[in-house]
């Protein structure tokens, strides 16, 4: 299966900037850079791949980056050269930047690595102008559907989105199936595996295993303050975020949960949602709100895989799920939220020039009080309110999600 990324770096391989794909750890990063380089060695392309996990490469690369013209064929036209796990290099971004500003006619670069690469200033600095970025998350449910093998569902799915007036007899089935995403995500390693305690196995790995490496690559001091962080953040989603209370709570100084904070946003784990107002003073807190980026791994870290409809934090879970819709669609920087020093909030706001719109969430239609966000349809007249609900489920939900 390709994931839906695929065609966008497909048609940035002829750009002359480099590519570089982020994600977190097991996200499938090393897989679609195989997929891209098979699909340009079948149509013909002149291509190399480099994994950095090999040291003899590792060791050649960090003596010179020149020595990369070694693995290259002798050919006049430029070679893609795919890099997996770039930041084992000991200097990448000048490793990135000399072969871009001498060799750029003769090479393309497209890299992934982990997050000890982006942590570096240097990767910023360097780069500027010299690549672009593309951000892989965890699967969305479309690519869920499909790498389960539920190709009828997924096909089920596009006639509901595609024809406004279709009805399904396979909706419960749907039901079953977004309920279950909700509950494990969209690691790939976790949705192709059939077992329900497997599934919660392979989280448990990630969380354990995966996140460690994170921890150790980003110089983190107490790992148990850092995993303690991890998990109040996973139980207060969709609330502010408190350094001082957090701090107070954990013992630690405000500035290690600062860096912590950083550390998870660089990783790829947790966004830091910031607030949307315009010049109203009475406009707003300040402080941002965490989402997390996988729900499995949310509920991993809470220890709680009750079916949705059971469970206490049904609507902070629905939230969250939410969250992840809008970010595939318009990306994390371009989505906010709006709250007021009284209180009166919009759960998300999407201030785009030509389409804004504001999201209310609620887990249950029946809980919708439209009354209650009349503060903002006055101040923001021009930014239509809509309500995202997941009870009663039918197939307007995959309509409204779409």
């Amino acid at each position: 299966m390709q994931r839906n990324l695929f065609e966008t770096l497909l048609s940035h391989l002829d750009k002359k900037e480099f590519t570089i794909l982020t994600g977190a750890r097991q996200v499938g990063k090393s897989t679609l850079l195989k997929q891209l380089e098979k699909h340009c060695r079948d149509n013909g392309k002149t291509t190399v791949f480099l994994n950095l996990e090999n040291k003899p490469i590792l060791n050649e690369l960090d003596k010179s980056p020149l020595n990369i013209f070694n693995y290259l064929p002798n050919t006049p036209e430029r070679v893609i050269v795919f890099i997996d796990e770039i930041q084992y290099l000991a200097d990448p971004s000048n490793f990135l930047k000399l072969l871009y500003d001498d060799h750029v006619d003769k090479i393309k670069i497209v890299a992934t690595g982990s997050s000890a690469f982006y942590l570096d200033d240097k990767f910023k600095d360097s780069l500027a102008g010299r690549k672009k970025i593309f951000f892989l998350p965890t699967c969305s449910f479309d690519e869920y559907l499909r790498l389960s093998g539920n190709d009828d569902l997924f096909n089920e799915l596009v006639r509901i989105q595609t024809n406004p007036a279709a009805k399904s007899i396979q909706i419960e089935q749907l039901h079953q199936a977004w309920n279950s995403y909700m509950l494990y995500g969209g690691y790939p390693a976790v949705i192709t595996e059939p077992d329900k305690q497997e599934k919660i196995a392979r989280l448990q790995e990630i969380r354990d295993s995966y996140i460690k490496r994170d921890v150790l690559e980003s110089g983190v001091q107490n790992e148990q303050a850092f995993y303690n962080l991890f998990r109040l953040l996973a139980d207060q989603v969709g609330n502010l975020v408190n350094i001082n209370e957090l701090a107070t709570t954990l013992r630690i100084k405000d500035n290690t949960v600062t860096n912590y904070l950083s550390v998870l946003q660089k990783c790829f784990h947790i966004v830091l949602l910031q607030p949307f107002y315009r010049n109203l003073r009475k406009e707003l807190t300040k402080m941002p709100k965490v989402y997390l980026l996988d729900t499995g791994l949310r509920n991993c870290l809470l220890n709680n895989f009750q079916q949705p409809e059971e469970r206490t934090d049904k609507g902070a879970l629905w939230e969250n799920t939410c969250f992840r819709l809008l970010i595939d669609k318009y990306g994390s920087d371009n989505v906010l939220f709006w709250r007021t020093t009284a209180g009166n909030e919009v759960d998300f706001v999407v201030p785009d020039i030509e389409n804004p719109q504001a999201i209310e969430v609620k887990f249950d239609k029946n809980a919708i009080k439209e009354s209650k966000y009349k503060i903002f349809k006055e101040n923001y007249p021009e930014i239509p309110l809509s309500f995202a609900w997941i009870e009663p489920f039918d197939e307007e939900f995959f309509r409204r999600i779409n």
